[in-house]
C-alpha cells in the first residue's frame, strides 16, 4: 500500500467522515442512544471541529478518505483536559500504522493548544484501539469524565500531555 495522507479535515470530506463513523460504529455494535454514532456533528465534522481549541484530520488514500480522528474541549470538563474524538478507521486501512501516526498527531497538536491532559471514551470490544491507547501510554480510568452524553461507553483513558 502507498503511504496515506494525513491532513487536516475539509468542508468536502463530511459526508465521507460521516459514513466512516457511522459504519466502523456499527461494525462494532456501537448504535443507540450513548454513543457518538448519535451525534449531531457526525454530520458536519468540518465545522464542528473549527474553533482555536479543536482539530479533526483525515487519513487519506489514493483520494479516498479511510480513516479520521481529532480532538476537543471535554464538555464538563476542567479546560486544561481535551478529548480525543472520533478516531475511526475502515477495516482496508487498519493495521498500517495509521491509527498511531494520527493519535501521535492529535497528541502533538493538543499539546501545541495548550492542553495539558487528553481523556477518550471507547468499548472494550474495540480491541486494537485500545491496545494502540494502552501502548501510547493512556492509563486506564474507572468511569467517565466530563459531560460528553457517551453514557455507552464502558472504557475510559486519559494521558498527561505535559
Amino acid at each position: 500500500m502507498s503511504t496515506p495522507i494525513l491532513r487536516p479535515i475539509q468542508a468536502a470530506d463530511n459526508a465521507q467522515v460521516a459514513k466512516i463513523i457511522r459504519q466502523v460504529m456499527t461494525e462494532f455494535s456501537c448504535v443507540g442512544p450513548g454513543f457518538s454514532i448519535e451525534d449531531p456533528e457526525v454530520d458536519h465534522m468540518y465545522e464542528a471541529y473549527q474553533g482555536d481549541k479543536a482539530a479533526f484530520f483525515v487519513v487519506e488514500h489514493q483520494g479516498q478518505v479511510l480513516g479520521c480522528g481529532g480532538f476537543g474541549p471535554l464538555s464538563g470538563g476542567d479546560g486544561a483536559t481535551c478529548e480525543l474524538k472520533k478516531m475511526y478507521f475502515l477495516s482496508e486501512i487498519r493495521g498500517h500504522g495509521m491509527g498511531k501516526k494520527l493519535l501521535n498527531h492529535c497528541i502533538e497538536a493538543a499539546t501545541q493548544k495548550g492542553y495539558q491532559r487528553m481523556y477518550l471514551e471507547t468499548v472494550n470490544r474495540m480491541t486494537s484501539a485500545n491496545a494502540l491507547y494502552r501502548l501510547r501510554g493512556f492509563q486506564q480510568l474507572q468511569g467517565a469524565e466530563g459531560a460528553t452524553g457517551h453514557s455507552s461507553c464502558d472504557t475510559f483513558y486519559a494521558l498527561a500531555l505535559v
